[in-house]
Parts: structure tokens; sequence; C-alpha cells
């Protein structure tokens, strides 16, 4: 995806060195030593990365804005980070209190805009809209990415995120498959990265409360409005965890050889 050929609005608005650290918010031991883990396993940061991390404004998103700002003030590898939100432009998406949060952190950030709900009304051609809207957000980033020399592009997906998608592979398409920690894109000129494969949505959900951080509740344009078929399996991962306290652990150890390069990934954000 070109941006210079596509009706989007990409505004860099703060592009300082110094990002204004007294606001940023430290997170808790149990959930940095999650992510430390993941990173260390599957090597996702390098000395002189940059990364550009997609937000949603969602809970998760703005969660790993503060992690990674955390591990920029003390990790022995420098890297920079900038954030993008992708404005879909539906009813329910009102990115003001993120505009306002990214300017008081001074940090560098762009806002797009895509009218991706209108355009998969004539777009959709079959594929759900959720495998339609996560593949163009991804052509948006990585367009980005090039336009603005980010080797590393960010994203967000938690533990339960890799779990539902196991599930839904196995039960819709027969495969052992998931979204992985760490791989290179189909251009090999961008890696991927997923620090929060080994955490936990209960984690996010409760730094984000304690640090009142401004999150956007219909960050996404259809899922809010229309049930999913991953929502349904997360529930039916909350209803088994009732009866099986070791039910997430087991999954963690059964997916990990999963997370790894090696299987491509492909199709499995269906919702």
């Amino acid at each position: 995806m070109d941006l210079s050929q596509k009706n989007i609005i990409v505004s860099p608005l703060r592009d300082y060195s110094q990002y204004n650290s007294n606001l940023f918010i430290k997170p808790p031991k149990s959930l940095m030593r999650k992510v430390g883990r993941a990173i260390a396993e599957f090597g996702m940061i390098k000395d002189g990365d940059r990364i550009l991390l997609g937000v949603s404004g969602g809970k998760d998103s703005l969660t790993l804005l503060h992690i990674l700002a955390h591990l920029r003030s003390y990790a022995p590898v420098r890297f920079e980070f900038a954030a993008l939100t992708i404005d879909p432009q539906s009813d329910g998406f009102d990115p003001t209190s993120l505009k306002k949060y990214y300017t008081k952190l001074n940090i560098t950030w762009f806002y797009c805009q895509e009218p991706i709900m209108e355009r998969a009304k004539t777009q959709l051609q079959g594929n759900s809209y959720c495998a339609y809207c996560a593949r163009m957000r991804r052509g948006i980033m990585y367009s980005l990415c090039r336009k603005h020399d980010y080797n590393v592009l960010a994203l967000a997906q938690h533990f339960d995120d890799i779990a539902e998608s196991l599930i839904m592979s196995m039960f819709h398409g027969g495969q052992l498959r998931t979204m992985k920690a760490h791989y290179l894109n189909d251009a090999g000129d961008i890696r991927v990265i997923r620090p929060l494969v080994y955490c936990r949505e209960s984690q996010t959900a409760a730094f984000a409360n304690t640090a009142n951080l401004p999150i956007i509740i219909d960050n996404c344009p259809a899922c809010f409005a229309v049930p999913t078929e991953r929502m349904r399996i997360k529930l039916l991962l909350a209803q088994e965890a009732k009866y099986n306290s070791q039910l997430f652990a087991s999954l963690q150890q059964a997916v990990r050889p999963l997370l790894k390069e090696g299987i491509v990934e492909k199709n499995i954000n269906n919702c």
C-alpha cells in the first residue's frame, strides 16, 4: 500500500528526541518480567532499532506504549519508538483523547485516517470483516514504517489472543497455527514483534485501569457491534478456566514452538 496514492492523512505531530519521561508510568514487575522474557527469548529488540508501535487506543496497545518507554530508559540496547493510530472513521471511534495524550507525553506519533468500514462494503469479497480490517491496517503500518525508516513494527496482542487464534485455527482450519512472536514480513524489510505474547489480558487491563490510561472503548470499528467467533472462543476458554486453573499455563507450554519463525503467519486474524 503506497500512502502517497491513498486518501490517508499522515500527521507526525511530535518529533522530539527527548520524551517527557516523568509522565510515563512504570508497569508492574509481574508484567515487565513476562515482556522481558519474550523479548530475550525471541530476540525482538536489537541495538539501533527504530520501532513503530500500532496503538488502537485499547488497553493492550496503550500498556505496551508505557512498557516500551520504560524499557528505553534502562535497556542495554538503544532503540527509538513512535506511535501510530489508524482511524477507521467509524461512528464510535474518537481519537481526541489519544491525540492529547501523545502530545502530553511528547512522543513522535502518526495519525492516519482510512474509511475501512466503508471500503469493506464493496471490497470484502467473502472474507470476514476482521481479516479485511487486519490486512488494511497492516498495509498502512508497513507503508509508514518504510516512509519514515522504522525497521520494526510492534503489535500488542497478548497471550489470550495467541490462545484464541490457536483454537480458532484448529477448529476452523484444521491446523496448529497461531500468531508469531517475532517474524520478518513477506517483503523481508520489516520485522514484526509482539512483546506481550506471554502476558495475560487481565494484566494489561489491570495496569490500564490503575494508570488511568485514556482508553478508547470502541477502538475496533466492528467487534463491539457484531458478535465474533473470536469472542465466542474467548468465552469458551474463560468457562473452561473456571474448572482448570492451569489451562492457560498448559496452553502456553503447548504453543511455544508455534510462536517461533518457520510457519508463515497468514489468515489467523479472522474473528
